[in-house]
């Protein structure tokens, strides 16, 4: 406990903030000074590093993202076995910066999703919420001998709410203005999309999945090209989107539901690009085209979320846009085709490097944990209450050295 009570006192604090998404490319850590709380928050980024997962360890984390396919044994040992690459990501930042584990004061780690149930549905009689992010924090504190937040999606969704996305209380401190309503949008393996209104507070805060970002791009490049992504957009930009395809895939379950709203590998994994491919085949489509098309879904289904759940509220008067999406080339040109004459730019014209804000705001997060401010946004998840996120895991003391 006194661990703790050491850190809840300090105005200042270096932490790391460690996020792997449903990419699954690998670890993105940030390194950063954090002071104070909420809008007076003062955060100063140090260093970055991503550390890719190997090839038979994203492997073996897809396969088991999948209900039909997952294992009970595979999934314990994947806790145990993320917690030690997250260390070695901690490890790596801290590097970049030229520092050590001793300088460092608190870890926030959003863990790996494998599941996320949020909507209720029976359990042995009884219905429930649930949401599983492996790494495990325990283990990772004891390997990294430094206090670690983990586990923030689940104190939401015992509150009924999607336990997503999370991001937004980050856009709400670091990037509402006074005069400009700002729409945030992350693109990582889903996107999603918050809306800030001039001046707002944080109930007037709006945000959810808005659907696929990169996961459905990047899971056709390795389909129909035998490459990892669409590296700049190169093979979208060659082909011509379907629009009769487009809009059959638009009127999708997902993109009808109304918010709070969140998604992921459940919806948009394998069985979904299988029928995509199906779809693009039985109209002829070839690889550039059914590229194309997939590109502009991403695109085309966060307009048609801000038009249809935000337009009437706020009007934009732009968009920041960041996450790995954002080197996406003709991503970004349809982007901007969509949401003219709003302009769409990128995080850093804003001080924000866009690979690394998912990481930096599990710092904030931790950060604002230990402070014991809520971070969950009701307005944004659906949940009956804010409240606090995420569980603390002390590591034990250093052995006393025999003599």
């Amino acid at each position: 406990m006194k661990p703790l009570l050491r850190l809840r006192d300090q105005s200042s604090r270096l932490v790391v903030g460690l996020m792997s998404g449903t990419s699954l490319d690998g670890v993105d850590a940030v390194l950063a000074r954090l002071e104070g709380s909420g809008l007076a928050l003062d955060v100063e980024q140090e260093a970055f590093a991503h550390a890719p997962y190997p090839d038979a360890l994203r492997n073996l984390l897809r396969r088991n993202s999948t209900g039909e396919d997952s294992s009970v044994r595979d999934l314990t040992r994947l806790d145990a076995r993320l917690a030690s690459c997250y260390s070695e990501a901690v490890d790596r930042v801290l590097s970049e910066a030229g520092r050590d584990r001793r300088a460092l004061d608190l870890v926030g780690s959003h863990g790996q999703t494998v599941q996320h149930l949020p909507e209720p549905a029976d359990c042995a009689g009884e219905e429930v919420r649930a949401t599983l992010q492996i790494g495990n924090p325990s283990t990772l504190a004891t390997h990294l001998g430094v206090p670690v937040v983990g586990d923030f999606r689940s104190a939401d969704v015992a509150l009924g709410g999607q336990g997503a996305p999370l991001v937004p209380y980050f856009d709400y401190v670091t990037c509402t203005a006074p005069d400009e309503h700002r729409g945030l949008l992350n693109l990582g393996g889903i996107a999603n999309l918050t809306v800030l209104p001039a001046d707002g507070g944080p109930t007037d805060v709006r945000a959810f999945d808005t659907g696929p970002a990169n996961m459905v791009i990047d899971a056709l490049a390795k389909r129909l090209f035998d490459a990892p992504l669409d590296r700049n957009g190169r093979h979208a930009a060659s082909g011509t989107p379907d629009h009769d395809l487009l809009a059959d895939l638009l009127e999708g379950e997902y993109f009808r539901r109304e918010p709070p709203k969140s998604t992921g590998r459940e919806t948009f994994g394998a069985d979904y690009v299988d029928r995509l491919l199906g779809a693009a085949e039985s109209r002829g489509l070839d690889a550039a085209d059914t590229m194309a098309t997939a590109t502009l879904l991403t695109a085309a289904s966060v307009y048609q979320a801000y038009a249809q759940y935000l337009r009437t509220e706020h009007t934009l008067d732009v968009l920041i846009v960041s996450g790995g999406g954002i080197h996406n080339d003709t991503l970004m040109n349809m982007l901007s085709d969509a949401f003219a004459p709003i302009p769409v730019r990128p995080a850093t014209e804003y001080g924000l490097a866009p690979d690394a804000k998912e990481a930096l705001c599990f710092a904030v997060l931790a950060h604002e944990t230990v402070n014991g401010v809520p971070t969950n946004l009701p307005s944004v998840t659906g949940a009956s209450r804010a409240t606090t996120l995420g569980s603390i895991s002390i590591p034990g003391p250093e052995p006393t050295p025999s003599n």
